[in-house]
This record gives C-alpha cells, structure tokens and sequence, in this order.
C-alpha cells in the first residue's frame, strides 16, 4: 500500500465542507473512513500509530493468532470475500483484507501512518479540535472520530520481581519472533482467548510447557478447517450463499446474547444455553481422561460471565506429557522462575504474558479535553460512559468506535462497527447540511441511557454470574458491553436523533 501521499501534508479543506480526524486505523477506523468516503466526504484524515492499517490484527502475530469469530460475519457486509481459506479466518489473512479494503476503496491517500496522537482539545469559539501528536505536530478537524479500540495497550501483571527475571519475557500482542521456544522450559501466564490459540502451537516443541490459570474458561468446540476449493466455487458464483452463511452466524450470535443480557436465574440460564454448555461439558470430558486435571479445568461461574471460547486443541495440549496447569496464585517471579502461594518455585526459560489488555481506557493513553478544558478521564472517574456508546455531553463533535458498553458476548464487533459507522456519517452529514457549529449531546439523554444501560446490566451474566471479567471495572461497573441485542443496537443508531443534541450554530 502506498502511503507516502498521505504522509507528506494534511489533507485540504473544501469550503463547506466538515474536516474530520480519525484515530486508528483498524476496523473501527476503516469503517469509519470508508463511511465517509462511500457518502462523498473526502476531507478526513486517519491517523495510525503503526505503519499501516490493521489495528490489532497488525500488533498481534503470535503464534496461532486467529479469528473466533466466523469470518463471514468478522467482516464488513459491502466487502465479503469469498476467499477466506477456513472458517475462522488466521491473523495475516485478516490483516491482508484490511489492507485490501483500504487500498480498493481509496483510503491510502488520507493515512497518516507513524503518527501517534497524544492529545485532543476542543476550542468552542472556534468550533474545532486541536489534535497534538507525540513528536508536538497539532492539527485541527471540527469532528474527531476515536477509534483507538477496547484491545489495543496490553495489560502487565503487577508481580514483584517480574523486571528482574534473567530469562526472556514477553506479551502475548508483542511476540518476540527472534526468541527460539524450541526444548525450552516455558511458562504461559493466563489462559485467555489468547493462551488458547497459541498453547497448542508452541506445546510440540517446548520441553516443559506450564500454564498458569486463574479461572477455568468454557471451551466449546471451533468448527475450522481448511476450505475446499468447492465452497469457494459456491461463494463465488451462487448468488446469495456468503449472504445466507453471514446471516447464519449472524442469527446464531442473536440467538445467545439474551441468555447474556437478561435477568435470569442460573438454572434458566443453562437450560437456555444448553447446547453451547453441554458441547463444552462433553469435550472437556472427552479430551481431558485425568480427574485432577478436568477438575481444574472445570469452570465454577455461571457460562457467559467471561467471553466463551472456541477451540478443539487446546485441552489436548495441556493433556501432553510436557504440559502442566498452576492454578495456585503467583506471589513473585524469582530470576529463574516463578514462585506461587503454596511457596512451590519452579523454574523456566522464558515466560510468555498471556495476561490480556487495559479494556477500560477507551481513549488512552490519550489525553481528550472538551468544553471549559474538561478532561475526558476525569468525568469517567467512576466508569466511561457515553450515550449509545457514541458521545459523551460536554465534548462536542466528538464520536467514539467500539465505546463504552457496545461490545457484545454474542455476534461480531464489525456489524456493531458499521452500525456505529452509519451514525457518525449521518451526524457528519447534518452538521454539513445545517452549517451549525457543533452537535453536543444533551446531559440529560446522556444521564438516562447511562442509567438505562445500568440498569439493564444489573441482571445480565456479567454482573450476576460469579466471575472476575474484564467486561466490569474495579468499581464492579459493567462498562464495556451492551445490555441487549445486535439487532437493538443497529436500530437505535440508523440515524442521528438531533433532538438528543445541543445544536449550536456558528
């Protein structure tokens, strides 16, 4: 992709039309970028950090490294492709067709590509956000799109003594490639969405793979393999068959959120996910013969509660003879090993992170200042929240992708990312045709959807179902996801509701 057009100078300003700023560059921003240019909008720019699009496809390249939700769904409905070799698309692939969106629909030309941007800050005479890199460069836009995702700074546990291991340590989302694992001894710290996908490509060649587990997860079977060039030839030539498979997983991702969101009581709950709860009982007990080590694998919260997870190798790896599962607190990372709270030491190599990311920041590490030098984190003290998960009163033109509470246990995050996209576009589209200065969101919507969504939330799996999720923050506050459905969320935000804004004229 060439980017050097888009590097060298911001891009121009027609009169009368809106400057729009996007940060970040991987699904959130692309939906937002190629929204804007589908409707004619070309006077944005979009800033990434890395050096070229992809966002969290791009940083995370670990072994493994792969799609769990279908890739049919995990994927913009105006760009289908037909091509994906399995089901559940792997890293590079996914990262390739990001690229390749942005190349076909012309969004190369607006990348700002190596600029990281520190801080935004709202001048109301004007009517304009002043936006300042890390290398002191500002910029000016009247609307800011943050698309900076829920997953994108990883999170290090605060053991003692962790910096002062001699041995190799290493995130997850920041994969040392030089590093040969190979009849190493190895510790896997966490045993997440991202520990299930890369334990089973490094146990074969470790000496000693050790797994330490906070919590069990629900593991139910991923239905991946290598497509044939048959279903390829179906995607491709019968009309309506990638539409219908989409809309498969689409419906299967619905038919789960309910049992997620709604007050139930936990008989109800199983009962109502019967199939997905008793898939992961059988395969557990199937893949795992050891009694001690099915019990440890053996959740003891209510299904939901954390993200479900999709693997049919992960227990075969943990059940080698080179594998073990910790479930004993670390208390200290010793120079050549790890000691745990029954005061067992045991030594290892290298240590990989597998400890997840900072999924309640939203904007950070960057710095967002609206109406009378207000600073963004500061009202989200107690938890972010923003109305429809979109804006936040006192910080106008302001739009946030993937923001508080629109993240979903069931379904895929791009239809939720297009949903948003549509009303970002909209809003861009009114504030062009009204010639206003700003939209700002009134208090008083953004107080009663804050506390709609609470209230909601108070019966949903995530706040009853007896876990420690990242979907909650300290303050038990379930701050990231969605108390309804994927179908809600797209009706509430096909169109800007103006009269929820404050609208102010230049």
């Amino acid at each position: 992709m060439d980017t050097t057009a888009a590097a060298r100078a911001q891009t121009s300003r027609p009169a009368g039309r809106v400057s729009v700023a996007i940060i970040g560059g991987g699904f959130s921003g692309l939906a937002a970028a190629i929204g804007l240019k589908r409707a004619g909008f070309d006077d944005f720019v979009l800033f990434e950090r890395a050096e070229g699009v992809g966002g969290v496809w791009r940083h995370n390249e670990y072994p493994g490294a792969a799609c769990d939700v279908a890739s049919s769904l995990y994927s913009f409905s105006f760009e289908p492709n037909a091509n994906w070799s399995r089901p559940f698309a792997p890293q590079p692939e996914i990262k390739g067709y990001l690229e390749h969106c942005a190349e076909k629909y012309g969004i190369a030309s607006h990348l700002r590509c190596g600029t990281e941007i520190a801080a935004a800050d709202f001048d109301e005479a004007a009517g304009e956000w002043t936006i300042t890199t890390t290398a002191g460069e500002r910029h000016t836009a009247r609307v800011v799109i943050s698309a900076c995702g829920q997953l994108t700074r990883p999170k290090i546990p605060n053991i003692p003594g962790l910096e002062g291991f001699t041995g190799q340590i290493f995130h997850s989302a920041e994969w040392d490639h030089e590093y040969d694992l190979n009849g190493k001894r190895v510790a896997v710290v966490g045993n997440g969405a991202s520990a299930v996908q890369l334990v089973p490509q490094i146990a074969p060649k470790v000496e000693q793979l050790t797994v330490f587990q906070r919590s069990a997860e629900y593991l139910i079977p991923k239905p991946d393999y290598p497509h044939r060039a048959a279903e390829h030839s179906l995607y491709k030539r019968v009309p309506g068959a990638l539409k219908l498979l989409r809309g498969a997983w689409w419906t299967i991702g619905e038919y789960v959120n309910p049992a997620l969101t709604l007050d139930m009581s936990p008989a109800v709950r199983k009962a109502y996910l019967a199939p997905l709860y008793y898939a992961a009982k059988a395969q557990l007990r199937w893949q795992i013969k050891d009694p001690g080590l099915r019990a440890k694998l053996t959740p003891d919260y209510q299904m939901g509660c954390k993200r479900i997870l999709l693997s049919s190798n992960y227990y075969p790896a943990l059940a080698r003879d080179n594998a073990d599962v910790v479930t004993e607190a670390i208390t200290e990372i010793a120079p050549t090993g790890i000691i745990t709270e029954d005061g067992t030491k045991r030594e290892f190599d290298a240590v990989i992170l597998a400890t997840g990311f900072h999924s309640n920041g939203f904007i950070a590490p960057m710095a967002v200042r609206g109406l009378d030098g207000q600073d963004l984190n500061a009202k989200w003290a107690t938890g972010p929240e923003a109305y429809l998960g979109l804006t936040v009163s006192g910080f106008p033109n302001l739009f946030l992708m993937y923001g508080p509470n629109t993240n979903f246990g069931g379904g895929s995050i791009v239809y939720i990312l297009e949903s948003q996209a549509r009303y970002i576009v909209d809003a861009v589209r009114e504030l062009d045709r009204s010639g206003a200065k700003y939209f700002d969101v009134l208090q008083t919507a953004f107080d009663a959807f804050s506390t709609e969504a609470q209230r909601r939330l108070a019966g949903s799996v995530w706040a009853k179902g007896g876990c420690s999720t990242w979907y909650r923050n300290d303050q038990g506050k379930v701050t990231n996801n969605w108390p309804g459905l994927m179908s809600e969320y797209r009706r509430r935000t096909r169109r800007i509701d103006l009269d929820k804004y404050r609208v102010v004229a230049r």
